[in-house]
């Protein structure tokens, strides 16, 4: 009988399958995803069963060693999308596999935290009083031993736990050492065994269950309309679509002109258009639930910045001990514990920001992407995947509804769904009949003519923030910029203090008294002089949160204000600390940078103030517009949440640009609609791909001849239909010490740019030292 014969795919990025014979002795317990110990070359590593084959076109294989875990870590599912993850951004299907698994998860030498857990034996513990003395005493049926008090204490806390206590807790109760409870054992009262401890993200988390609230009626058809697509689904079987290979490779699912990616071509994705404010979490909560009833599960994605304690509060008083979470700021044992959470069953749904997309829920129910629109999805190393296109395609392959939530959807998923290519929910209202905030656009030009100089504030702005002191109603300041200020510059001879490694000025961190690159890291103290002129008088220019927070003491100095940026939030608890803080009222105005944008929500805050519009609008790229429209219709929705009506105030020197406006109308329709004609003219996304090669190295002569070599070998296997640039520096020329150069590549067909880039990629020589990126959907072309 002919041994079975695995493909595996080694830790090590080849972009290979190799064939091994799976030993009788282990052959059960290897199956598609099973990690496996395998002789490699002259060493043994580990591995990814892939599939099975009948034979093998190589004469002479090797036999795997061993199997790594007890069960499988990839189902068959997650290996689809793990390919098409490979093929489709364009890395090794090595690459892929390593991204859907937590580094914590396939780490050698990670695991569980494990303590002594103490539980009662199967006996009956009984109090029993002993007639000559008139002591009490406590024994286990068929055992006669004296028993301390500290001992019956033990025994009684025991009984109450039902399930037992970690060693360490239960001492910690009773107020002893270890030694009495140890006797316990010997005297057959308990049993001690070492046990895995959660290391729990929860721990610090006090919370009170929450009631379904009552929907409006728009509410209620978005609700009706995900339902819809639910109960569709559960007529397919996903695994046998994975067989049949009804899963079509035809690019990002997300891209407007692609066809449907599933085979029978009916769309699963729901966009959920809904003003700030107007009860989209209410639906998405709503939602889950109907899945959890049908036994099945679900995963939440939402912007890191906006994985706040608030945010995962919401659902751990909906859903308990259910939940887990997945992000960034967890220690690598709270993401181990929790991966295997998920991977065990004991918690069937999951909030995280992107890489929870890749949570191995058992009978996915419902993915929700909140704030679909961030670029926060989007990942910077290779592979530079986006976690919403990924969730649309995880949802395609699994047989599972997608719902895309935001207030201001992308340009890409608002036009599915114009199409039709996705299903559309609107909740063009704020919930309980709450009013939008009005936004009041102050012409900052005006301000400057006024005054005779150019200010930080305007005299609206100040007015506003000094009658929400008196009112005890509270302020946020936004202003996507942090430091003190942009640059500094000798006013005799023009110097600017810029980066040795980075093609950027410095910018001042008054705090810290001290020049920082907001691209590498570098620090450096402020010269006393000019080092070219000499003179001593330097001149700050432009401003950062560290600047506004200053100035406002200045006007305000019995006010309680507070910053936040990633200067400050260098902690693990920063964000609860400040947040919580703000919640209950000890701060009065809070300044910060995008992260208190999105996904808080503040009753007491009545005025939201944007100190310099502009910032985003003047940026080398196609999308500035639309990402600052999406920003202050973001930002002006902290305002106004509770019974208070809200007030927005937007500071900028270009008053009049379509973006502004339309979000001073909260007109999201008739920016899209202006937008999209822009997009047309050009061809840019979503009417085209956009991919992005990007070539760095430390010699700017080598990094540019590699990109112009590269682009000569790409053309000829181009067709017609794409249009490519030419070799250019990057809008950000030098970073770390890196020169970058960049080729970008429009086609409404993803394939026929990524297919001949890989192609060439595999065998093109790179100079020492030069390597080269590629960015398919790119979203940051800087």
């Amino acid at each position: 009988m002919n041994k079975k014969i695995a493909r595996v795919v080694v830790d090590v990025a080849l972009d290979r399958e190799f064939d091994y014979l799976v030993p009788d002795s282990i052959g059960n317990h290897i199956h598609v995803g099973t990690r496996v110990n395998i002789p490699f070359g002259r060493t043994n590593t580990a591995g990814y069963v892939v599939g099975f084959l009948e034979q093998s076109e190589h004469a002479k294989l090797k036999e795997i060693i061993s199997v790594i875990g007890n069960k499988s870590f990839i189902d068959e599912q997650m290996l689809e999308l793990a390919k098409w993850m490979g093929r489709y951004y364009c890395v090794s299907i090595e690459q892929a596999i390593k991204t859907v698994l937590p580094g914590p998860v396939r780490r050698k030498g990670a695991g569980f935290r494990r303590q002594m857990f103490i539980s009662l034996k199967n006996q009956e513990v009984q109090s029993t009083e002993c007639p000559e003395s008139g002591e009490r005493k406590a024994e286990g049926k068929g055992y006669g031993h004296e028993l301390s008090a500290k001992q019956k204490k033990v025994l009684e806390i025991l009984k109450r736990s039902n399930t037992g206590m970690f060693l360490n807790d239960l001492v910690k109760e009773v107020g002893i050492t270890a030694a009495p409870v140890k006797s316990l054992e010997k005297k057959g009262f308990i049993t001690i065994i070492q046990a895995n401890i959660r290391r729990d993200p929860f721990t610090n988390l006090t919370i009170l269950p929450s009631q379904p609230l009552q929907l409006m009626a728009e509410q209620e058809e978005a609700l009706r309309m995900i339902k819809e697509c639910v109960d569709r689904t559960d007529c397919r079987d996903p695994i046998s679509d994975v067989r049949n290979h009804q899963v079509v490779d035809t690019g990002s699912p997300t891209i407007s002109n692609q066809q449907s990616a599933v085979g029978n071509g009916s769309s699963n994705v729901v966009l959920l258009y809904g003003v700030t404010g107007s009860g989209k979490t209410e639906v998405y909560l709503q939602a889950i639930d109907y899945v959890l009833k049908k036994g099945k599960g679900a995963i939440v994605l939402v912007p890191e910045i906006s994985l706040t304690p608030q945010t995962v509060e919401r659902f751990v008083s909906r859903f308990g001990n259910r939940i887990a979470v997945l992000h960034s700021h967890l220690s690598d044992g709270e993401r181990h514990d929790e991966w295997h959470r998920i991977n065990d069953g004991k918690a069937n749904i999951v909030v995280g920001a992107r890489s929870a997309v890749f949570a191995p829920v058992k009978d996915l129910g419902l993915i929700v992407v909140d704030e679909e629109h961030e670029p926060s999805y989007k990942q910077e190393e290779a592979p530079r995947y986006n976690a919403r296109d990924v969730a649309v395609m995880r949802g395609m392959i699994e047989n599972c509804p997608v719902v895309l939530g935001s207030a201001t959807p992308s340009l890409e998923s608002w036009f599915n769904a114009r199409k039709n290519k996705y299903k559309l929910a609107k909740l063009p209202i704020r919930a309980d009949g709450r009013k939008m905030p009005m936004m009041r656009v102050i012409d900052m030009r005006i301000e400057t003519e006024r005054s005779g100089h150019a200010s930080v504030f305007s005299k609206d702005l100040l007015e506003a923030i000094r009658l929400r002191l008196e009112r005890t109603e509270q302020t946020i300041l936004f202003l996507n910029r942090r430091g003190y200020a942009t640059s500094i510059i000798c006013p005799k001879c023009g110097y600017v203090a810029k980066c040795d490694q980075c093609s950027l000025a410095y910018t001042y961190h008054r705090n810290s008294d001290e020049l920082r690159c907001h691209i590498c890291g570098a620090r450096r103290q402020v010269p006393a002089r000019c080092p070219e002129c000499k003179d001593p008088a330097f001149k700050f220019t432009g401003i950062g949160t560290q600047r506004v927070e200053n100035i406002l003491l200045k006007f305000f100095p019995h006010a309680r204000i507070q910053r936040i940026d990633s200067d400050i939030t260098t902690s693990k608890d920063s964000y609860d600390r400040i947040f919580g803080d703000f919640r209950g009222g000890k701060i009065n105005i809070l300044i910060g940078t995008q992260m208190i944008a999105k996904g808080l929500h503040f009753p007491n805050v009545t005025l939201v103030g944007v100190i310099y519009a502009d910032l985003s609008l003047h940026i080398p790229d196609f999308r500035a517009g639309e990402r600052t429209f999406q920003l202050l219709a973001q930002v002006a929705g902290r305002a106004g949440r509770g019974e208070v009506s809200g007030e927005v105030i937007v500071q900028t020197y270009t008053p009049f640009h379509t973006a502004i406006q339309a979000a001073r109308r909260v007109d999201f329709e008739g920016f899209c609609d202006q937008e999209i004609e822009f997009r047309r003219e050009l061809n840019y996304p979503p009417f085209s791909h956009l991919v992005c090669l990007t070539f760095k190295g430390r010699s700017e002569s080598s990094v540019s001849f590699c990109a112009v070599t590269l682009l000569r070998k790409i053309k000829p296997k181009l067709q017609a239909r794409v249009i490519v640039s030419d070799v250019i520096p990057a809008p950000l020329a030098r970073a770390k010490g890196f020169y970058r150069y960049q080729i970008m590549l429009r086609c409404s067909s993803a394939r026929l740019i990524t297919v001949p880039v890989s192609e060439i990629l595999k065998t093109f020589k790179f100079p020492e030292g030069v390597s080269c990126s590629v960015d398919v959907d790119a979203i940051n072309l800087i």
